[in-house]
Formats: C-alpha cells, structure tokens, sequence
C-alpha cells in the first residue's frame, strides 16, 4: 500500500455493523465496496461499545492498555500505560501534531463522549453538531465548511446516528436500513467537498465503525455486535480488493499512520495493513 496521503479523512458510522453490507447489496454503501480495499471482519474490542472502541481505533491498542474500558469513558479507568505531554494516551491526532505543528487537524461529532477520546489538545478544531437527531444534516454541513476553508491534513467525521436509530427502532430493521442510505449521501457530500476545495486527488479516505448491534442494543459478544466495515479508498488505493486475514480495532491507528507517513510509537501494538 502506498504511503502518500497528503489528505486523510476519517469517517466512522456509529453502530454500523458488517451484516448489514451482507444483507443489502445494492445500497449506497455496498456501492462503495468496488472502489475500496476493504474487510467485513474487522472486530470491536470488548466491551462491543462506542468510547472504548473509538479510542482503540485512535490510539492504536486494546483497553488494557489505554485504560478506556467502558462505553461511556471519558478518562481511563486503568491508568494508560503511557501517556504524552497532554497527559492523554497518545492517538493519531497527537502523533500527526508531533510530527507536523503546523498540520491542520479536524474532529467532528454528532456523539459529545467523542471529544474525551481524540486529545483536543493536539487539535486544530473540534465541535460537535447539536441537537442531530432533529437535524441530521447539520454534521455534514459542518464538515463540507471545514473542509472547504481549512483544506485539513486529517480530519475525522463520526456520525452517531446510524446507533441511535440501533437503538430506537432497533439494529437489522428497515429503518436502519434507511438511515445508513440517508448517512451514506453525507459521506458522499464530504467526497465531493475535497473536490471542491481541490484537494480530492490526494485525499485518501477511511470508512469504518465502532461496533454493529442486535435487536435494540449491543456491548454483547455476538457477530452481529462484533463484525465492523473497514473501508480506504482514494489515491493509490487498489479498487475492489478485499484485505485477507485479520483486522482490529486497534490496527486502524497504524493503518492512519502509514498513510500519513508518520512513525508510531513504540507503545502501539497494532500493525498497518500493507498490501
């Protein structure tokens, strides 16, 4: 896989399990499998819920190690094994500001839990899109503007809504289906806005999830809670080309590292994926 992302952008559907790219061939998002290296295999760590998954993914290790143990942590319950200058485990974000000061940096969220988990310390700009299950456009919005005007080196977008209609009306059912379609024209808008601000060419985009779901709920230990999306496409990405093997949470922080030409650190225990 080559390392030449000079743009990447993050972009994590909460509650957005494997089964559902299974079960509805011909939706927007199963689309996108031909123009991705992709896996359906890709597990949540234990607990299967969102803090604790989202800081495996950014920080490059299980729980054990950060100390994020539970769905809704906002600092660690078992002290981090090691820690940075802002006293938080260190994640992409922080590797990224290290290594470029200068870099543009983004998060946003539709989940407030999201900002205890990225260091905003080693941000440019965070903020989260309130009020977003009356307004589910408004965290589109947000990024298409950010994008446009700052140009960012890396940025995550993290909608939560595919998880609250999980939970509200239940994971596996047509409303949930009708979610991700609607979420999926989003990430379609965040595409078309690296045109836009002329940096689509050298953009490298990630696809992925948390954790899936069952019935109304998830943090269990069943395939349908634990099985999540994982897809890259953009430049230098091979199309239609499914990753073998195995892949976790925690190798999503070294796959962003990779892509961004940066060294992670030593206290990382996930691997990249390399073609």
């Amino acid at each position: 896989m080559p390392r030449n992302a000079n743009t990447l952008f993050f972009i994590g559907l909460d509650g957005w399990g494997s089964y559902s790219l299974e079960r509805s061939s011909g939706t927007a998002l199963h689309q996108l499998l031909h123009q991705s290296t992709y896996t359906l295999e890709k597990r949540s760590v234990l607990p299967s819920s969102s803090a604790v998954n989202w800081a495996t993914m950014f920080m490059g290790v299980s729980p054990e190690i950060h100390g994020y143990t539970e769905w809704g942590s906002q600092t660690p319950e078992i002290p981090s094994r090691e820690v940075n200058r802002n006293g938080i485990f260190p994640s992409i974000f922080s590797v990224l500001r290290e290594a470029e000061p200068e870099a543009e940096i983004g998060c946003l969220y539709e989940r407030n839990g999201i900002k205890f988990l990225i260091d905003t310390l080693s941000v440019s700009y965070h903020a989260i899109a309130p009020a977003y299950t009356q307004n589910p456009t408004l965290l589109c919005e947000m990024a298409e503007q950010y994008i446009v005007e700052k140009k960012p080196r890396l940025t995550a977008v993290i909608f939560d809504n595919p998880d609250h209609i999980g939970h509200k009306e239940g994971h596996d059912t047509s409303a949930y289906y009708t979610k991700l379609e609607e979420v999926a024209t989003y990430v379609q808008r965040i595409v078309e806005a690296t045109r836009q601000a002329g940096i689509y060419d050298e953009t490298v985009f990630i696809l992925t999830s948390d954790h899936g779901g069952i019935e109304k709920g998830h943090r269990g230990k069943t395939l349908e809670e634990l099985r999540t999306p994982f897809l890259m496409w953009g430049k230098g990405i091979p199309s239609n080309y499914h990753i073998p093997g195995n892949m976790a949470q925690y190798d999503v922080a070294p796959t962003m590292a990779l892509l961004l030409k940066l060294t992670p650190p030593q206290v990382w225990t996930g691997k990249a994926f390399r073609k």
